[in-house]
């Protein structure tokens, strides 16, 4: 019986971890180029008491992030810029250089490029004061009436699921360098959308939810039998 409990909770536990990713994709179902998130699974064989055959567990051992983009969606505001393609812009951070999908960014008291949260956008963009008219290329070349005042810094990686997901649309890179940009252009006055589909994501929470209630009732089956074998050994011994 203890065995089927082991199995039982391994794969609640899993399924939290799951139903806690799938909240945080609908909550972002509307955050500029957010990319969903989805964990991987691996049978986990355990046998704690040295008995025979082992058992199988469930254990989480990682997560991967759904690359396809997300829809276009016209803005009209001279400073939004969407990506289309593989490429990240590089935001400079006081932890070194982020990269992110979303361009919603705007200016700072200086004129600098700065994403909302106030870091600077790679690049060195600084766009002077007064200047009547934005404009920037496929290239992320930005020029005012006066001239070209920058471009923002636009990269992509060999594999971007080696980028590591840290909070308010940024990632860090580990275990792969960035490249210049060669299939990524970018596109004015306009935003990525989130890749999410909400419909599916709550489809996909209703059904943790019952799988998670299932597992529960199995546990409760298996401790009233283990209840039930204990009061008929306590009232044969008596």
């Amino acid at each position: 019986m203890e065995n089927a409990l082991y199995v039982s909770l391994s794969r609640q536990i899993a399924l939290q971890a799951q139903m806690d990713m799938t909240a945080n994709n609908i909550a972002n179902a509307s955050t500029p180029g957010f990319r969903g998130q989805n964990l991987l699974f691996k049978e986990y064989l355990a046998d704690p008491k040295g008995q025979s055959p082992a058992y199988s567990m469930v254990q989480t051992y990682g997560q991967y992030t759904d690359l396809q983009p997300g829809s276009m969606q016209t803005t009209g505001a001279p400073l939004d810029v969407a990506l289309q393609g593989p490429g990240f812009f590089v935001i400079d951070t006081p932890a070194g250089p982020r990269y992110t999908r979303d361009g919603a960014f705007t200016m700072d008291q200086s004129g600098a490029l700065v994403t909302p949260d106030g870091n600077r956008v790679g690049g060195g963009v600084s766009i002077p004061a007064g200047a009547r008219q934005i404009a920037i290329d496929e290239k992320g070349v930005v020029s005012t009436e006066n001239g070209i005042v920058g471009q923002i810094s636009i990269v992509e990686f060999p594999n971007a699921q080696t980028l590591v997901r840290e909070g308010n649309g940024l990632y860090r890179a580990e275990g792969a360098s960035p490249a210049s940009a060669s299939n990524t252009r970018t596109m004015q006055g306009m935003l990525e959308g989130s890749n999410v589909q909400g419909v599916t994501e709550m489809t996909k929470m209703i059904g943790i939810l019952r799988d998670y209630q299932a597992l529960q009732r199995m546990i409760q089956n298996e401790h009233d039998l283990e209840r039930s074998a204990i009061q008929r050994l306590t009232s044969r011994g008596s």
